[in-house]
């Protein structure tokens, strides 16, 4: 059975920060724990649109702007704030490390400084590299393939050794490809084959299509998070849908879903890119977790964002 916002109250309100509360899955959580009688605060490059939400609106890897969100008052993190682009760290790894690393080891100082009690990250199975068709699980060696898998690989373990040394309780959650509403702006493969729905176009896929990948909803997603950060101890849990599709299923889904042609032309893959994410969420579900909406419910929900209005115009047209 699933779980729901009023699975994950806990004893007594907290003040909770969230970094990158502005983006997709940042407003579900902030969503979430409003929900659940929490406060929250926000941290991110945009402003939040709710502006009776406590908002720090600029760049977390100044340190100034850090510590105007990091304060005294809170009690716990979810930092949702990074550079998630995989092609990204390829091109521009610098600027990766400054975003995934230095600016997450300044966050975690700042609340080891603070007395902060949990501090939870958003990762990646990325941390592990390719491991072929086998079955992702927590207890796989970190050995990434690129700086974007690398600068999460070293955001964990700064993570651990402050719940080591300081005591710090470090959840990590490691998210497969999230997808639903508020995505508009992104260029994961999902909102691809939205936007080729919406004005008649295509995609491209890499290979055969035949590659495997794992989808969660955002707000599946969003719920892990705000469990992992109210209750879940230090270490990774693996968070995803209920089993894999191909690339080739998940477009037919779109094209089912949407009722447009989706064209899709075969290109050559490109570096970095997995064969197979295939997971196990064995450790979530035994935490409470499970993935409640299926992917056609949510690949409806994704398209109420790219559907043309009856005007013919597109619909919402949310930022990442």
């Amino acid at each position: 059975m699933s779980r729901g916002p009023a699975d994950v109250h806990a004893p007594a309100a907290l003040q909770v920060l969230i970094t990158g509360g502005s983006g997709f899955i940042g407003r579900h959580v902030v969503a979430l724990l409003k929900a659940a009688g929490h406060h929250v605060r926000v941290a991110d490059l945009d402003g939040f649109p709710d502006k009776s939400v406590d908002s720090v609106t600029g760049d977390l890897c100044d340190r100034h702007v850090r510590e105007d969100a990091v304060t005294s008052d809170i009690d716990a993190v979810v930092h949702l704030a990074a550079a998630t682009s995989v092609l990204g760290s390829i091109e521009r790894p610098t600027h990766v490390h400054r975003t995934n690393v230095e600016m997450t080891a300044g966050l975690l100082e700042l609340a080891r400084e603070h007395d902060v009690s949990a501090f939870a990250l958003a990762s990646t199975n990325a941390v592990v590299g390719d491991i072929g068709q086998r079955t992702i699980t927590e207890d796989l060696p970190l050995a990434p393939l690129t700086p974007y898998g690398g600068t999460k690989a070293a955001a964990e373990m700064l993570l651990y050794g402050y719940a080591g040394a300081f005591g710090l309780r470090t959840p990590v959650v490691r998210l497969t490809n999230v997808y639903g509403p508020g995505m508009a702006h992104k260029d994961s493969f999902v909102p691809r084959l939205m936007r080729a729905a919406a004005c008649g176009g295509g995609v491209q896929i890499y290979g055969d299509g035949e590659q495997r990948r794992d989808l969660v909803h955002v707000g599946d997603a969003a719920r892990a998070m705000v469990l992992a950060v109210l209750s879940w101890p230090t270490g990774p849990v693996i968070i995803g849908g209920s089993r894999s599709y191909t690339v080739n299923e998940i477009a037919q889904v779109a094209r089912d879903t949407t009722g447009r042609a989706i064209a899709a032309e075969r290109v050559a893959p490109k570096p970095g890119e997995m064969p197979a994410v295939v997971v196990d969420i064995a450790r979530a579900r035994s935490r409470g977790f499970q993935p409640s909406v299926s992917l056609v419910d949510g690949m409806r929900s994704a398209w109420a964002d790219f559907a043309p209005s009856p005007d013919g115009h597109g619909s919402v047209d949310a930022r990442d």
